[in-house]
């Protein structure tokens, strides 16, 4: 959806401030619901400063390097790079909190770049100059997640994951807009064509909205290991998507490096010890 409405000549930040605009009132009535039993009162200073700085590193970031690659790459490259954020958890664990990297991750590692590296290869002699500066900035969207996801564990452990993720999306939305209004005029966001805006609101429920929802659900039904494993057809499916409404091609170069990536993103998430909880 944000490849389709590029097509009508919005830049990256003014379409993430219409998209966090419409998505913003949906997540302000799921956080009064879910903390309606008084979570939000019991909270500290510090609390709050966590769920801050993670709104802004998680949903703001995230959103708006991934925002920028897309500009340039294929969205199958896209979604295969920012696929790479467990990758990332795991080296940046090992650093900051000496997290032993162990042969099945350096093997998982291994799958999950040389994919990497076949599809962007494969996507650099086929495609425009700016698949290095694309990948890059969706590089910068992975790890932007992926910090978010070594600090959020504390903050689900005390509020829950629907209300944490939705009181940091709300974060998230003031700091895009913020952004907007510094460096865009107000008027883009009432000058957009028509489609643009029945695309972002899709965006806003459909990729914004409803993601946080059922993936906590979801997560507390079968576990997180499970859910990696379903998470895995995002990647495939989006290569198809992009060939059936972007005309983007599919490759076998670019079916094999997927493979790759998926089988490595796969390894090290279920190399976690499984449980429903976790």
């Amino acid at each position: 959806m944000i490849k389709l409405a590029y097509r009508h000549g919005i830049d990256a930040v003014t379409l993430l401030a219409l998209r966090m605009a419409m998505a913003a009132p949906f997540f302000v009535v799921i956080a009064w619901w879910t903390g309606r039993g008084g979570v939000t009162a019991g909270l500290a200073a510090a609390d709050w400063r966590a769920i801050a700085f993670l709104g802004v590193v998680g949903y703001y970031l995230a959103s708006l390097f991934d925002f920028l690659g897309l500009q340039y790459i294929t969205a199958a490259l896209e979604r295969l790079v920012l696929f790479l954020y467990p990758t990332f958890v795991v080296l940046i664990s090992a650093a900051l909190y000496g997290r032993v990297i162990t042969g099945r991750d350096v093997a998982a590692l291994a799958l999950s770049y040389t994919g990497i590296a076949l599809v962007f290869a494969n996507d650099l002699a086929t495609r425009q100059e700016n698949v290095v500066l694309g990948a890059f900035w969706v590089a910068l969207s992975a790890l932007a997640y992926a910090v978010y996801l070594i600090g959020n564990g504390r903050m689900v452990r005390k509020m829950g994951s629907v209300l944490f993720a939705s009181l940091a999306s709300i974060v998230s939305c003031a700091a895009v807009l913020a952004h907007f209004f510094v460096v865009r005029d107000a008027a883009l966001l009432w000058s957009q064509p028509a489609p643009v805006y029945g695309l972002t609101l899709l965006m806003a429920i459909v990729s914004t909205v409803l993601p946080v929802i059922l993936m906590s659900v979801g997560i507390r039904l079968i576990g997180s290991s499970h859910a990696s494993m379903l998470g895995t057809v995002g990647p495939v499916a989006t290569i198809f998507l992009g060939f059936v409404f972007l005309d983007e091609p599919v490759t076998a170069i670019q079916l094999a490096g997927a493979a790759l990536v998926m089988a490595g993103v796969l390894a090290i998430s279920l190399s976690k010890a499984p449980g429903r909880a976790d």
